[in-house]
């Protein structure tokens, strides 16, 4: 059916494909920091939400939606070496103490 990216969390997804791919009964599950990608199953669809990015995708049809669970591992990998790059990173103004 199909893989439905969405850069902005304002534009997905549309009406035609609520209505034709979020229907049902739904499990959620929620995965990386504070809970904040979620995962939706229906029975022909997944709906990945990153809170984080913004980012939305819809899984359509259920040879595509299995992809689903592993882009959420992919997100969830991707946000955590991000956190630890920038607990690393210092500016030019912090100075190393000498022993």
């Amino acid at each position: 059916m199909g893989i439905f990216r969405y850069e902005n969390k304002y534009s997905a997804p549309t009406r035609e494909q609520r209505e034709r791919y979020m229907k049902g009964e739904v499990e959620e599950h929620h995965f990386g920091p504070d809970g904040q990608i979620t995962l939706l199953l229906y029975p022909e669809a997944a709906y990945l939400k990153d809170d984080i990015d913004g980012v939305r995708i819809l899984f359509a049809g259920v040879r595509d939606m299995t992809l689903a669970p592993e882009e959420a591992k992919r997100l969830v990998d991707d946000h955590e070496t991000r956190e630890k790059a920038s607990i690393s990173f210092r500016t030019g103004d912090h100075t190393l103490s000498e022993p």
